[in-house]
């Protein structure tokens, strides 16, 4: 008898800012394929997947017929019962992701029982709630990459985030780096962390996450 499918928890903005749609397109299709995936926002809020293009616009209409395109609520999730975690590149991750307290209990548990995470661009936005009882962030330590300042801020919206995440990320005591050109293939993996720059990155991330999770697969067996 096969082993049972491990599952995947995707954590998606719900804000307007939304989830860029070619992001979480491409991190579906691959994790999908190896995964059950659960998908999961803030009270289970509607997802506003932007930027589509024409392709990807019809790949999101018969996806939205189906009955897991609908995100369960982040305060009901079970942390216990996925093996990995996915945030795609989220521009609404620095609204509402940032500070979300039922999210924090989630990572926590990630970071104590090391499960794979992989976050990509914006969406590690989503990381940041994640402090430990003394008040530190559990990532402190950690290297990783984010949409850098000098990619944000070709961006309207720029001087009204909340949150700038290569500077919380560098404030906080982790170990920042980008590539030296914007809109490049960059990813780091530093333990159970995995960290791409940009939506260009989330190919090549979200692959890492299937090899760790076979990696930890095989070791544990």
């Amino acid at each position: 008898m096969s082993a049972p499918r491990q599952s995947c928890l995707f954590i998606l903005s719900s804000s307007n800012e939304g989830v860029t749609a070619q992001s979480f397109l491409q991190a579906y299709n691959i994790i999908s394929s190896n995964f059950s995936v659960q998908l999961a926002s803030p009270g289970g809020k509607h997802i506003e997947y932007i930027n589509q293009e024409e392709n990807s616009r019809r790949w999101f209409n018969e996806f939205r017929a189906k009955s897991n395109s609908n995100p369960i609520a982040l305060e009901t999730v079970d942390a216990a019962r996925y093996t990995a975690l996915v945030i795609p590149d989220s521009p609404g991750a620095t609204r509402d992701l940032h500070t979300d307290t039922d999210l924090k209990q989630i990572l926590q548990h990630f970071v104590k029982e090391k499960k794979p995470i992989c976050a990509i661009g914006m969406g590690v936005a989503g990381l940041f709630p994640a402090l430990g009882k003394d008040g530190h962030w559990c990532f402190e330590d950690y290297s990783m990459t984010c949409t850098s300042v000098f990619e944000l801020a070709r961006n309207a919206d720029f001087p009204s985030l909340p949150v700038i995440p290569e500077e919380f990320i560098r404030d906080n005591c982790a170990k920042y780096s980008c590539s030296g050109e914007v809109d490049s293939v960059h990813v780091i993996i530093d333990r159970h962390l995995i960290t791409g720059q940009n939506q260009q990155s989330t190919i090549t991330a979200v692959q890492n996450l299937i090899l760790m999770c076979s990696q930890n697969s095989v070791n544990s067996s």
